[in-house]
């Protein structure tokens, strides 16, 4: 599975992939660039701006199936800053995902039973 959420609910475990352009300081988890917006697009404050020009500038330019390749496959957190539930680019990638490869990216939230048990799932394949 793939899912997304931001470095505070998740940027402790290890299947957790920051794909911003700032991480928290002493961030030692993994981080995937190519997802991550330039700063000129973060500054904006139209959301449907941002969404048009973050796929020109970034997405139309990647292959989703490459991405989930590089990216190791499934079972992963993707990560940015924002609260669940803000607008955020992390959810703009999830959308991607599902058109593009068909891939459904849920926000994670670990009081979900189904997302705790495939935290469980994923601390037992250690």
């Amino acid at each position: 599975m793939i899912f997304t959420s931001n470095f505070k609910i998740a940027g402790h475990l290890p299947q957790a992939v920051a794909i911003s352009q700032g991480i928290p300081r002493g961030w030692q988890g993994k981080r995937y660039k190519p997802l991550a917006p330039p700063w000129n697009l973060v500054k904006l404050t139209d959301n449907a701006q941002f969404i048009k020009l973050y796929k020109a500038q970034i997405l139309d330019r990647l292959d989703a199936a490459q991405v989930i390749r590089d990216l190791g496959g499934d079972n992963l957190i993707l990560l940015c800053w924002e609260a669940p539930g803000e607008f955020c680019h992390r959810r703009v990638v999830a959308a991607w995902l599902q058109t593009e490869v068909g891939v459904q990216v849920e926000e994670f939230n670990p009081k979900l039973k189904r997302h705790a048990a495939w935290l469980r799932e994923m601390q037992e394949r250690k």
